[in-house]
């Protein structure tokens, strides 16, 4: 496991301790996710992204689609049907699976389709006013200051 120094970011800005926090979650989790099924990640605007999950031999109905706490979860179960076929070679995976995504904030999801055995979640990036940069005036004088009135 990885160890980062974060002291640096910590003597020159404030708020940033969830990255820490976020880093330990992605490296503790290295090594120990599956790499079923493939998926992309794709950036399709200014603060649009889309993931698209192969999910072959599944249908609309096994799968299952989640947002909690900011952790996007995907899973997939199919039930199990009495297969009486004999396979030669069976290298289409329709086993169960279940795969997270971690939101960074603002970030929503805001549609799915299923087409072609591809999975594809759109998400946006909502930045709410109150967090969007705005111009302060400058005036010769502070309104905090009080005036003397004339005697």
């Amino acid at each position: 496991m990885r160890s980062f120094d974060f002291a640096p970011l910590y003597r020159a800005s404030i708020g940033f301790d969830q990255i820490a926090d976020l880093l330990d979650r992605v490296s503790a989790h290295e090594g120990g996710q599956s790499s079923y099924p493939p998926y992309n990640i794709e950036k399709t605007g200014e603060d649009g992204y889309r993931i698209s999950i192969a999910a072959a031999g599944f249908s609309e109905a096994d799968l299952e689609i989640e947002v909690k706490e900011k952790t996007l979860n995907v899973s997939a179960h199919k039930p199990k049907a009495e297969d009486n076929k004999t396979y030669l070679h069976r290298g289409i995976a329709t086993r169960a699976f279940e795969r997270q995504f971690h939101l960074a904030d603002h970030v929503r999801a805001v549609g799915a389709s299923y087409e072609d055995g591809m999975l594809h979640i759109d998400l946006i990036r909502e930045v709410p006013e109150a967090l969007k940069p705005r111009r302060i005036q400058i005036q010769s004088k502070s309104p905090l200051q009080v005036e003397a009135s004339p005697a």
